[in-house]
C-alpha cells in the first residue's frame, strides 16, 4: 500500500499474470496483464511513426503486405484521430477516455511532431495509392499550424518538410522486373541523394497493386518516374534512368602510374 492524503491510498498487487492497481478514493481497480497483451491505447505518434516506417521499409524491400498494412494504419489515423472539422490530428483517439483537453501536437520536441509525421507520411501514401483523402488530410494539417509555423519556423522542422512536399509533390520511381536483376539499378538510386523521391522496386510477380503502381511488366527491367501524378515514358536502361534522375556520371578515380623500382 502506498500512503498519501486521507482516503487516497493506492494498493498495488501482482501475480504471475497481472498487476492490479486499486485506488481507494475513487474505488477503481485497474488490471494490467503482464503476458504480452496490449493494455494501453496507441496514440497519434504510434500510428504516424509506424506509417512512416512502413513507407521506408517498402523502399528497402517492397512487400504487398506492407502496403496493405500501411493503408490500414492510415485508415486508423483518419478514423480515430483526424479532426474533420478543425483539421489536424488529436494526440488521443476519439474513443479514448474523456480528457479535460485533447491536444494536437504541432511543434517538434525531442522527437518529431505526430501531426507533422502524419502529414508527411499521408501525403506520400496518397501518391502510391491514389487515395486523395490522405493528401487532403495532410493539407488540412499543415494549414492548421500555418500561422504558428510562420511565426516560429525553427520549431516546426518536420512540418516544413511536409509543407515542401505539398508545394512540390514528391517524385515516385517505380521499377518492375525480376527481383534478382534489381541490384545495379538499386545501387544507382541508393548512391544518389533523392530526399523527395519514393523509390519502389516491385518484383514482377507482385499483383493486386493500386492502379498507380500496377505498371506493366516487360522483359528485363522497366522504370517509371512520376512527378506527382504525371509519369514520364518508360525507362529501359540504366543510362536512361540516370538521365531522368539528373544524376551526374562520376568517373572512376584516377590512379597515377608509379615508376617501376630499379632492380639492383
Amino acid at each position: 500500500m502506498l500512503g498519501s492524503t486521507y482516503n487516497a491510498n493506492m494498493q498495488i498487487m501482482q501475480n504471475s499474470a497481472s498487476v492490479v492497481i486499486l485506488n481507494e478514493m475513487i474505488h477503481n481497480a485497474r488490471i494490467i496483464p503482464t503476458d504480452g497483451r496490449a493494455h494501453l491505447d496507441a496514440y497519434l505518434d504510434d500510428h504516424a511513426y509506424l506509417l512512416a516506417a512502413l513507407l521506408e521499409m517498402m523502399q528497402a524491400r517492397f512487400e504487398a503486405a506492407d502496403l496493405r498494412w500501411a493503408t490500414q494504419i492510415a485508415d486508423a489515423l483518419m478514423d480515430r484521430f483526424h479532426d474533420r472539422d478543425g483539421g489536424g490530428f488529436f494526440f488521443t483517439a476519439h474513443d479514448h477516455e474523456a480528457l479535460i483537453h485533447r491536444p494536437k501536437p504541432g511543434p517538434d520536441n525531442a522527437t518529431p511532431s505526430g501531426n507533422a509525421v502524419a502529414a508527411l507520411a499521408l501525403n506520400r501514401l496518397a501518391f502510391i495509392t491514389g487515395q486523395t483523402r490522405y493528401s487532403e488530410a495532410a493539407r488540412g494539417t499543415v494549414a492548421l499550424f500555418a500561422r504558428a509555423l510562420d511565426a516560429q519556423p525553427a520549431a516546426f522542422g518536420t512540418l516544413l518538410a511536409a509543407l515542401e512536399e505539398q508545394l512540390e509533390p514528391p517524385r515516385t520511381l517505380i521499377v518492375r522486373g525480376e527481383a534478382r536483376a534489381f541490384a545495379p539499378w538499386r545501387a544507382l538510386v541508393d548512391r544518389a541523394y533523392l530526399p523527395s523521391t519514393i523509390s519502389l522496386f516491385i518484383p514482377v510477380e507482385v499483383s493486386g497493386l493500386p492502379e498507380v503502381l500496377a505498371k506493366p511488366a516487360a522483359e528485363g527491367l522497366t522504370a517509371w518516374l512520376c512527378e506527382g501524378l504525371a509519369c514520364l515514358p518508360p525507362l529501359r536502361s540504366e543510362e536512361e534512368l540516370r538521365g531522368a534522375l539528373h544524376l551526374a556520371k562520376i568517373p572512376a578515380p584516377h590512379t597515377a602510374a608509379t615508376p617501376d623500382k630499379e632492380t639492383p
